[in-house]
Protein backbone atom coordinates (compact mmCIF):
# COMPACT_ATOMS: atom_id res chain seq x y z
CA UNK A 1 0.00 0.00 0.00
CA UNK A 2 2.73 2.51 0.69
CA UNK A 3 4.03 1.90 -2.62
CA UNK A 4 1.05 2.57 -4.44
CA UNK A 5 0.98 6.03 -2.68
CA UNK A 6 4.72 6.93 -3.36
CA UNK A 7 3.43 5.76 -6.88
CA UNK A 8 0.73 8.12 -7.04
CA UNK A 9 2.87 11.31 -5.39
CA UNK A 10 5.30 10.67 -8.09
CA UNK A 11 3.25 10.60 -11.00
CA UNK A 12 0.88 13.98 -9.47
CA UNK A 13 4.55 15.71 -9.51
CA UNK A 14 5.56 14.74 -13.03
CA UNK A 15 1.85 16.16 -13.97
CA UNK A 16 2.61 19.18 -12.34
CA UNK A 17 5.88 19.72 -13.73
CA UNK A 18 4.49 18.75 -17.20
CA UNK A 19 2.07 21.78 -16.98
CA UNK A 20 4.42 24.43 -15.51
CA UNK A 21 6.44 24.03 -18.80
CA UNK A 22 3.49 23.84 -21.15
CA UNK A 23 2.37 26.96 -19.50
CA UNK A 24 6.00 28.70 -20.13
CA UNK A 25 5.99 31.75 -23.11
CA UNK A 26 7.75 30.23 -26.15
CA UNK A 27 11.39 31.26 -26.93
CA UNK A 28 11.12 33.72 -29.96
CA UNK A 29 13.04 32.84 -33.01
CA UNK A 30 16.13 34.63 -34.17
CA UNK A 31 15.49 37.09 -36.82
CA UNK A 32 16.54 36.79 -40.26
CA UNK A 33 18.09 39.60 -42.38
CA UNK A 34 16.70 40.00 -45.80
CA UNK A 35 19.11 39.83 -48.25
CA UNK A 36 20.15 43.07 -49.73
CA UNK A 37 18.55 44.39 -53.25
CA UNK A 38 20.92 45.27 -55.73
CA UNK A 39 18.97 46.97 -58.75
CA UNK A 40 20.30 46.07 -62.24
CA UNK A 41 21.67 48.65 -64.13
CA UNK A 42 19.99 51.23 -66.26
CA UNK A 43 22.45 52.83 -68.99
CA UNK A 44 19.10 55.50 -70.44
CA UNK A 45 19.95 58.90 -70.40
CA UNK A 46 22.62 61.60 -71.10
CA UNK A 47 26.14 61.57 -70.93
CA UNK A 48 29.65 63.48 -71.09
CA UNK A 49 32.63 62.72 -71.08
CA UNK A 50 36.66 62.83 -72.06
CA UNK A 51 38.13 60.45 -74.28
CA UNK A 52 42.17 60.16 -75.51
CA UNK A 53 44.63 57.33 -76.89
CA UNK A 54 46.04 57.41 -80.26
CA UNK A 55 45.86 56.51 -83.82
CA UNK A 56 47.59 54.75 -86.57
CA UNK A 57 47.53 54.12 -90.29
CA UNK A 58 48.59 54.86 -93.95
CA UNK A 59 48.51 58.15 -96.23
CA UNK A 60 49.87 58.29 -100.07
CA UNK A 61 50.58 60.92 -102.25
CA UNK A 62 48.39 60.21 -105.76
CA UNK A 63 49.92 62.49 -108.09
CA UNK A 64 52.10 61.62 -110.79
CA UNK A 65 54.77 64.03 -109.95
CA UNK A 66 55.58 63.18 -106.11
CA UNK A 67 53.83 59.55 -105.84
CA UNK A 68 54.73 58.19 -102.07
CA UNK A 69 52.75 56.10 -99.53
CA UNK A 70 53.83 56.23 -95.45
CA UNK A 71 53.02 55.32 -92.47
CA UNK A 72 50.77 58.11 -90.24
CA UNK A 73 50.40 57.85 -86.31
CA UNK A 74 50.04 60.36 -83.26
CA UNK A 75 48.08 60.90 -80.03
CA UNK A 76 44.80 62.46 -80.10
CA UNK A 77 42.06 63.39 -76.72
CA UNK A 78 39.01 65.64 -76.91
CA UNK A 79 35.12 65.67 -75.66
CA UNK A 80 32.39 63.21 -75.98
CA UNK A 81 28.32 63.79 -75.81
CA UNK A 82 25.97 60.90 -75.95
CA UNK A 83 22.68 59.42 -75.67
CA UNK A 84 21.09 55.87 -74.73
CA UNK A 85 18.06 54.13 -74.33
CA UNK A 86 17.71 50.63 -72.90
CA UNK A 87 15.12 48.33 -74.20
CA UNK A 88 14.92 44.69 -71.65
CA UNK A 89 18.95 44.08 -72.46
CA UNK A 90 19.85 46.06 -75.70
CA UNK A 91 21.10 49.26 -75.71
CA UNK A 92 20.74 51.96 -78.33
CA UNK A 93 22.70 55.39 -78.18
CA UNK A 94 24.12 58.42 -80.30
CA UNK A 95 27.36 59.17 -79.49
CA UNK A 96 29.41 62.19 -81.15
CA UNK A 97 32.80 63.65 -80.13
CA UNK A 98 35.23 66.08 -81.18
CA UNK A 99 39.26 65.36 -81.03
CA UNK A 100 42.75 67.32 -81.12
CA UNK A 101 44.52 64.98 -83.44
CA UNK A 102 48.14 65.01 -83.94
CA UNK A 103 48.12 61.80 -85.95
CA UNK A 104 50.67 62.63 -89.28
CA UNK A 105 53.46 60.84 -91.34
CA UNK A 106 56.09 61.55 -93.75
CA UNK A 107 58.33 59.96 -96.30
CA UNK A 108 60.62 60.34 -99.41
CA UNK A 109 58.81 61.00 -102.45
CA UNK A 110 61.29 61.75 -105.52
CA UNK A 111 63.80 64.24 -104.54
CA UNK A 112 62.00 65.49 -101.82
CA UNK A 113 60.18 64.61 -99.09
CA UNK A 114 56.03 64.31 -98.58
CA UNK A 115 53.92 64.88 -95.49
CA UNK A 116 50.48 63.77 -93.98
CA UNK A 117 49.40 64.88 -91.16
CA UNK A 118 45.43 65.58 -89.62
CA UNK A 119 45.02 68.44 -86.69
CA UNK A 120 41.34 67.79 -85.74
CA UNK A 121 39.29 64.33 -85.95
CA UNK A 122 35.36 64.22 -85.10
CA UNK A 123 32.64 61.86 -85.48
CA UNK A 124 29.01 60.99 -85.17
CA UNK A 125 28.03 57.61 -84.50
CA UNK A 126 24.91 54.70 -83.45
CA UNK A 127 25.76 52.89 -80.82
CA UNK A 128 24.32 49.15 -80.47
CA UNK A 129 24.80 46.99 -77.35
CA UNK A 130 23.93 44.50 -75.23
CA UNK A 131 23.90 44.88 -71.05
CA UNK A 132 25.17 42.79 -68.88
CA UNK A 133 24.02 44.86 -65.69
CA UNK A 134 27.20 47.27 -65.60
CA UNK A 135 28.99 46.06 -68.77
CA UNK A 136 27.94 46.73 -72.08
CA UNK A 137 29.93 45.73 -74.80
CA UNK A 138 28.75 47.55 -78.67
CA UNK A 139 29.11 47.76 -81.98
CA UNK A 140 29.15 51.23 -83.36
CA UNK A 141 29.56 53.63 -86.85
CA UNK A 142 28.91 56.67 -88.54
CA UNK A 143 30.51 59.81 -89.91
CA UNK A 144 33.58 60.46 -89.67
CA UNK A 145 35.63 64.24 -90.42
CA UNK A 146 38.33 65.76 -89.95
CA UNK A 147 41.52 67.62 -92.12
CA UNK A 148 44.01 66.64 -94.34
CA UNK A 149 46.92 68.64 -94.33
CA UNK A 150 49.78 67.67 -96.47
CA UNK A 151 52.90 69.39 -97.66
CA UNK A 152 55.55 68.74 -100.52
CA UNK A 153 58.95 70.71 -99.16
CA UNK A 154 59.91 72.89 -101.65
CA UNK A 155 56.77 73.30 -103.81
CA UNK A 156 53.70 73.75 -101.50
CA UNK A 157 51.53 72.86 -99.17
CA UNK A 158 47.56 72.22 -99.06
CA UNK A 159 44.47 71.25 -96.69
CA UNK A 160 41.36 70.25 -96.94
CA UNK A 161 38.61 69.41 -94.33
CA UNK A 162 36.58 65.85 -95.48
CA UNK A 163 33.28 63.47 -94.70
CA UNK A 164 34.01 59.80 -94.24
CA UNK A 165 33.28 57.36 -92.48
CA UNK A 166 34.10 55.12 -89.14
CA UNK A 167 33.40 51.58 -87.68
CA UNK A 168 34.38 49.86 -84.59
CA UNK A 169 33.35 48.61 -81.13
CA UNK A 170 34.08 48.84 -77.52
CA UNK A 171 33.41 47.83 -73.53
CA UNK A 172 32.13 50.27 -71.15
CA UNK A 173 31.60 49.83 -67.83
CA UNK A 174 30.03 51.44 -64.85
CA UNK A 175 32.85 52.11 -62.01
CA UNK A 176 30.50 53.77 -59.34
CA UNK A 177 27.60 56.38 -59.36
CA UNK A 178 27.14 58.24 -62.40
CA UNK A 179 30.65 57.58 -63.82
CA UNK A 180 31.48 54.77 -66.89
CA UNK A 181 34.71 54.00 -68.51
CA UNK A 182 35.44 52.77 -71.68
CA UNK A 183 37.62 51.23 -74.21
CA UNK A 184 37.59 51.22 -77.90
CA UNK A 185 38.59 50.89 -81.05
CA UNK A 186 37.59 52.59 -84.52
CA UNK A 187 38.57 52.69 -88.24
CA UNK A 188 38.57 56.12 -89.85
CA UNK A 189 38.46 57.07 -93.49
CA UNK A 190 38.39 60.39 -94.60
CA UNK A 191 38.81 59.66 -98.08
CA UNK A 192 41.49 62.23 -100.49
CA UNK A 193 42.36 65.42 -99.22
CA UNK A 194 44.76 68.41 -99.08
CA UNK A 195 45.82 68.99 -102.92
CA UNK A 196 48.41 71.78 -103.43
CA UNK A 197 48.03 74.32 -106.10
CA UNK A 198 49.85 73.33 -109.10
CA UNK A 199 50.31 70.28 -108.79
CA UNK A 200 48.32 67.07 -109.66
CA UNK A 201 47.11 64.63 -107.04
CA UNK A 202 46.00 65.02 -103.54
CA UNK A 203 46.73 62.43 -100.09
CA UNK A 204 44.40 59.22 -98.80
CA UNK A 205 44.14 59.86 -95.13
CA UNK A 206 43.04 56.75 -93.21
CA UNK A 207 43.62 55.73 -89.40
CA UNK A 208 43.21 53.01 -86.64
CA UNK A 209 42.45 54.64 -83.72
CA UNK A 210 42.43 53.04 -79.96
CA UNK A 211 40.67 55.17 -77.11
CA UNK A 212 39.82 55.53 -73.88
CA UNK A 213 37.31 57.36 -71.78
CA UNK A 214 35.43 58.40 -69.07
CA UNK A 215 31.84 59.45 -68.93
CA UNK A 216 29.66 61.01 -66.65
CA UNK A 217 25.83 60.10 -66.96
CA UNK A 218 22.77 62.64 -66.00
Amino acid sequence: MKRLVLAAVGLLALSATAASAADLPRRAAMPVKAPAYAPVYNWTGFYVGINGGGGFGRSDFSGPAFPAAFNVSGGLVGGTLGYNWQANQAVFGLETDIDWSGIKGSGACGVTTCSTSNSYLGTFRGRLGYAWDRFLPYLTGGLAYGNINTNVAGFGSGSSTKAGWTLGGGLEFAVAGPWTAKVEYLYADLGRGGSIAGLAGDAKFNANLIRGGVNYRF
